[in-house]
């Protein structure tokens, strides 16, 4: 059975591939795990030595993946080379660190007895990527999971099929082992059928709340680990002591970069009401810049969604908080390419906002924001914490100690001062509530993709 990737610039078919079927699916599982026990003997010199020269191969190829995406997802092209820099970001720190985080843990503390806590790769690893950031989602698992001794099995996107093609063209040239890294085409039946095998021994999944609900329900019947990355409503809090133009250009980026489809980007801002009014006209003024259009232009800064549907779940929110009393900020008439029926949606600002919304309230994902007036930090943090989400928050101000204590109080994976929409691959990448379950990335992402084995011996002589 085929599959068809239609790019949103144009509707057209950009990639034709099929599904792997039972008996691919069999071999490459079979391959991996007599590739994992090989792999798993050698030396972390070498795990590194190998990873690195997987990076540099996918550098060499950052234009051509740089369309590639750009096609496949809608991402205008001045900006897509940055997704590879990214890869290339995350994927050295965590080898930089692997030879001291892999290290056997050395508890000689008794006269008489050799202990120490050895850290074994899991074994296979299932990596399933989304589609909206499909090289900087699959590094968080792939290249630290490498590291550990582990094979991966990658399931990319339908929509962005040829990330993982890419990276298993750069494994080969690097010269990894076959095996160690594969990728499979799957349904959604046939993934989760997959998190159900027993040759599967961890799963990495990126997406939906609903979709980690499915892979939960595939493993339940097994004593695997699972990392789940699901869905956000990260919340910006603009205190009144904030750098104006510094936090409105910032979080413009952060709402409106990607058209909006980040799973960390700003979705809802508070703004304290001594400075909310000049903050709205300027955010408003600078939302208004943007040009819409088709992706493969040069001078596009936001480009379609990745399809239609996607497009009028964000028109129906938009239209949803308008009809219960928000104000739009935007005139649509200002961007040429936005249309119903086409996933071309022109960005809105909407204030008179608040949490009976579902703009203010559900995942967007898309070029839409609400902005609310508070009166005080206990308000923003109130109104931080109404939300099923938890992935990352931020506050913008001038006082460290304010941010810090704040941000004790905010349920959120990440907590930013002056910065969102970010992924610093030295701390760790996790969610609370529904934003999801487990971590990657900094010396912690390494403890899930390894499990501790204990030495005790005692000597007799």
């Amino acid at each position: 059975m085929k599959f068809k990737t239609i790019s949103p610039i144009d509707n057209s078919v950009y990639v034709e591939r099929d599904y792997a079927n039972k008996a691919e699916i069999e071999s490459t599982l079979e391959k991996a795990r007599l590739a994992q026990q090989k792999w798993a003997k050698t030396s972390i010199t070498e795990r590194t030595r190998l990873c690195l020269k997987i990076v540099e191969k996918l550098l060499e190829k950052k234009e051509d993946i740089a369309k590639e995406i750009c096609w496949q997802m809608g991402r205008p092209i001045k900006y897509c080379e940055g997704e590879i820099k990214g890869f290339a970001e995350r994927a050295i720190y965590m080898i930089s660190i692997a030879t001291d985080k892999l290290s056997p843990i050395d508890c000689n503390d008794q006269a008489g007895f050799n202990r120490y806590i050895e850290r074994e790769p899991v074994g296979i690893v299932f990596s399933i990527a989304p589609w909206n950031f499909p090289y900087l989602t699959a590094v968080n698992s792939i290249i630290p999971a490498i590291m550990s001794g582990n094979a991966v099995i990658m399931k990319p996107s339908s929509q962005t099929p040829l990330s993982a093609e890419r990276i298993f063209e750069a494994t080969l040239s690097a010269g990894l082992p076959e095996g160690v890294f594969s990728y499979l085409y799957l349904s959604h039946d046939a993934t989760e059928a997959l998190v159900g095998n027993a040759e599967i021994d961890f799963v990495c999944f990126t997406g939906s709340v609903s979709g980690g609900h499915k892979i939960v329900e595939a493993a339940n019947k097994r004593f695997i680990g699972l990392g789940l990355e699901l869905g956000g409503k990260d919340p910006a809090y603009v205190r009144e002591d904030a750098d104006l133009d510094y936090s409105v250009e910032t979080l413009v980026d952060g709402a409106f970069f990607n058209s909006g489809q980040s799973c960390c980007g700003i979705e809802r801002v508070y703004v304290h009401e001594s400075i909310y009014q000049t903050f709205v006209d300027k955010y408003s003024a600078l939302v208004s810049q943007y040009k819409l259009g088709r992706s493969d232009k040069d001078d596009t800064t936001l480009g379609p969604m990745v399809n239609t549907k996607a497009a009028d779940l964000v028109r129906q929110q938009t239209a949803e908080a308008i009809a219960k009393g928000a104000l739009p900020l935007i005139d649509n008439t200002l961007f040429d390419a936005d249309a119903d029926g086409t996933p071309y949606l022109a960005p809105q600002v909407l204030v008179n906002v608040d949490h009976t919304m579902s703009v203010m309230r559900d995942e967007s994902f898309g070029p839409v924001v609400g902005i609310m007036k508070v009166s005080s930090d206990e308000e923003a943090i109130q109104l931080m914490n109404d939300s099923e989400f938890g992935l990352t928050a931020s506050v913008w101000t001038k006082d460290e100690t304010a941010a810090i204590e704040i941000g004790k109080q905010v349920q959120t994976g990440t907590w930013f001062m002056n910065r969102c929409d970010y992924l610093d691959p030295a701390l760790a990448w996790a969610g609370v509530k529904n934003s999801g379950h487990g971590c990657t990335l900094s010396e912690i992402g390494y403890e899930q993709l390894t499990r501790p084995k204990s030495f005790h011996l005692k000597s007799l002589s």
